[in-house]
């Protein structure tokens, strides 16, 4: 069962590009049995081609998709629903709009080291930007601070214990199904004895001539 809380709110996993944002956000969704969207999924096309190209996105190229991941939250948020979606929301400008009711949105920064990010980075085959852009982004990253709606975890870790981290800092808890016990198996029934021939159908021995 979902996670109810007494007003909708959407988590906006966020961070650069390796920090791990699909896999937190999917095992979070997952665990809250909240509606989950990879932000990345509502980039135009234009944009996907430019990053796989190995060319950054300038401020032009990110404001198209920030409108649509502040649609996405603002329909969750009317609709009542919570909610979890992915972006690396870079700058606190693009935080701004993606916030831009101011209420309701809670960042959560997958902050990772340079060097782990790399060797992430360095691992993904088939995804569609490569690890060349790493720099760009880190250049361009603002860091939230405390005046902004987030909160922030070390996320170099194991993906439970992250997760683990942020339910508890951010006060929610899983909705695990209880397992039900095993029914005691029922003993097999004792078998029933051998019913013994009556005395008169036992054979007789012969007598000895």
């Amino acid at each position: 069962m979902p996670v109810d809380l007494p007003s909708p709110v959407v988590l906006v996993v966020m961070g650069v590009s390796g920090s791990g944002k699909s896999t937190v956000g999917t095992a979070l969704a997952q665990r809250l049995g909240w509606a989950f969207e990879e932000g990345d999924a509502l980039h135009p096309l234009v944009n996907i081609e430019k990053m796989a190209a190995g060319t950054p996105l300038t401020d032009e190229d990110r404001w198209p998709w920030l409108a649509k991941i502040a649609d996405w939250v603002d329909n969750q948020l009317d609709t009542g629903a919570n909610g979890i979606i992915t972006c690396s929301a870079l700058k606190r400008s693009y935080r701004t709009l993606i916030n831009r009711r101011g209420d309701g949105v809670e960042f959560v920064y997958l902050a990772v080291s340079k060097s782990e990010l790399k060797d992430r980075v360095a691992d993904r085959p088939g995804h569609f930007m490569p690890a060349t852009l790493l720099n760009s982004q880190l250049d361009t990253f603002e860091a939230p601070t405390d005046s902004e709606p987030v909160i922030r975890v070390d996320a170099d870790t194991d993906v439970t214990l992250v997760v683990d981290r942020l339910l508890r800092d951010l006060g929610l808890t899983s909705q695990v199904v209880p397992l039900t016990p095993a029914p005691a198996p029922t003993p097999a029934p004792a078998p029933a004895p051998k019913a013994k021939k009556p005395a008169a159908a036992r054979r007789t021995p012969r007598a000895k001539p």
